[in-house]
């Protein structure tokens, strides 16, 4: 019997497969200025609530945690040069206040759409992009 998380993973699992999505990205080197820990300053050109902490963590390996904000996730990432894409992103379930929710569901759709990545190697940010080159997510090493 599974149990409350993993039961969620494999319904995301069941989902993409359904979808016609690649169920697992490959994960793939990180190169260095991209592993570490990020914390969300703006998610969709709406900034973030204040003391509640979107975090992203990107490993050598390529592989992916963090928090949405409330709920704990982990996951995979296909690196290649600039270009970047998530795989299924698995989380905890718990519920939270309101806003919360609503700020990482905002986080966890922009994820899904994410292909590419730059640094601003200046102010210390990571902007994660669109197909079309428009900012999703800015964060701040963390």
């Amino acid at each position: 019997m599974l149990s409350g998380s993993w039961k969620f993973i494999a319904v995301v699992i069941a989902l993409m497969a359904l979808s016609g999505r690649p169920v697992l990205a490959e994960p793939s080197q990180a190169p260095r200025e991209l592993q570490g820990r990020w914390l969300a300053e703006d998610i969709g050109g709406a900034g973030v609530i204040d003391r509640l902490q979107t975090i992203l963590e990107i490993r050598e390996d390529g592989a992916i945690g963090g928090s949405g904000g409330c709920n704990r996730m982990r996951g995979t990432a296909k690196i290649e040069g600039r270009k970047i894409n998530f795989g299924p992103i698995a989380s905890t379930r718990m519920a939270c206040v309101p806003a919360a929710m609503v700020q990482e569901r905002k986080f966890f759709a922009a994820m899904e759409k994410v292909r590419s990545w730059r640094i601003d190697k200046k102010r210390q940010k990571l902007v994660l992009l669109d197909r079309r080159g428009k900012r999703l997510v800015v964060f701040t090493r963390a």
